[in-house]
């Protein structure tokens, strides 16, 4: 192995790689992909005849995921349990959910001399990840996401673990922003006002999907977590969504979080730190595409109760990842990466922009949803 093309950086690959059986010869790694979590590279074989075989390898990152094991057993059962679902809707399961490769020793995974966790999976050929939504890719995305909750839908969601703990409880995000409002260790709240009364005039809102859930009147369901265009692998031919990956903050949630994190995500044409406010608009077409689609996905799968709630989950996800970018920029700048010093204070301006769109539209999102519902 030592003649294989190892980034210079990575030492340690030569390490996780020689604890995998390849069934051609390993020609190197190469770093792969726009993540900014985990490190990824893409791992290349050639056979003597025929096209090279690729794998994504990741390094999982112990910053944001302490317990790599209990994710990593998340991803065992839900791909395991995925497969037997496309095999039964007579689907091809090598292309349409992840495959794990165990190591040599059987293992799902490889824990390096530094105690770090690797995994490696099938790289699916003839796919494409987008960053930019179109109309038709976003609906696209919608009926991915929708379909991974109808394949899921009778998992048992309690069984899983929460790889960040409370991820998308929005009332516990509420009292982080007050915790660090009360600290205000960077003498920057006398700035924000206008930001900070925003977030408490919706203190009640915040509530909403959290108490509807210990009613009973929103299911426990398995829920992606990061519902975004670039976790959906594109058929090059078809366009149409093949595949949901990064299954690192899959857990027990709602489905109208992973709803309401696309459309918060794809619903307007601005860019996240956008500073000029009339550019951010939330665009109704775009939230009607990916209802419609993620509508079809879901194939009637979701209660009375998760449909009438789809528009709170885009207005609480878009509030929610307001209050996490100004409760960022009150305590310091620490956890999303910045550019430049007021960038999260921008960041936390679009999604409110977005927040007041919405709440100006509701009864017409309401509508959409009755429309397809």
């Amino acid at each position: 192995m030592n003649n294989l093309f190892i980034p210079q950086e990575t030492p340690v690959l030569q390490e996780v790689l020689a604890a995998y059986d390849f069934p051609a010869t390993l020609m190197g790694a190469v770093r792969y992909g726009q993540g900014h979590i985990n490190d990824t590279f893409c791992v290349i074989c050639q056979p003597q005849d025929g096209d090279a075989i690729r794998y994504i390898l990741q390094g999982l990152s112990s910053a944001a995921f302490p317990h790599p094991e209990e994710l990593m057993e998340n991803m065992v059962g839900i791909t395991s349990y995925l497969k037997k679902q496309i095999i039964a809707a007579g689907g091809d399961p090598l292309r349409e959910t992840l495959s794990l490769v165990k190591t040599k020793d059987g293992k799902d995974y490889y824990t390096d001399s530094s105690n770090k966790v690797w995994r490696l999976t099938n790289f699916i050929e003839n796919t494409d990840c987008y960053q930019k939504a179109t109309p038709e890719l976003f609906e696209a995305s919608a009926r991915s996401f929708g379909r991974f909750q109808f394949m899921l839908q009778g998992y048992p969601a309690e069984t899983l673990h929460e790889p960040i703990a409370r991820f998308h409880d929005t009332e516990n995000r509420f009292e982080k922003f007050i915790a660090a409002l009360n600290a205000d260790k960077m003498d920057r709240a006398k700035d924000v006002q206008a930001e900070i009364d925003f977030v408490m005039a919706r203190k009640n809102d915040c509530s909403v999907a959290m108490q509807a859930l210990r009613d009973g009147k929103l299911p426990l369901r398995v829920t992606h977590n990061d519902t975004k265009l670039n976790n959906i692998l594109i058929d090059r031919t078809t366009k149409e969504g093949i595949c949901v990956i990064d299954l690192d903050t899959t857990m027990p949630g709602l489905s109208i979080n992973d709803f309401g994190d696309s459309i918060r995500f794809g619903a307007n044409h601005s860019a996240e730190d956008e500073k000029d406010l009339t550019k951010v608009n939330f665009d109704i077409e775009l939230y009607e595409a990916y209802t419609r689609g993620f509508l079809q996905g879901a194939q009637g799968s979701l209660t009375p109760a998760e449909l009438e709630y789809l528009p709170w989950g885009a207005k609480l996800m878009t509030l929610e990842c307001g209050i996490r970018f100004l409760t960022d920029y009150l305590d310091g700048d620490h956890y999303f990466r910045i550019h430049y010093p007021e960038q999260n204070l921008d960041r936390c301006r679009t999604q409110f922009k977005l927040v007041s769109d919405m709440e100006k539209q509701f009864d017409a999102m309401h509508a959409v949803v009755a429309k397809y519902a």
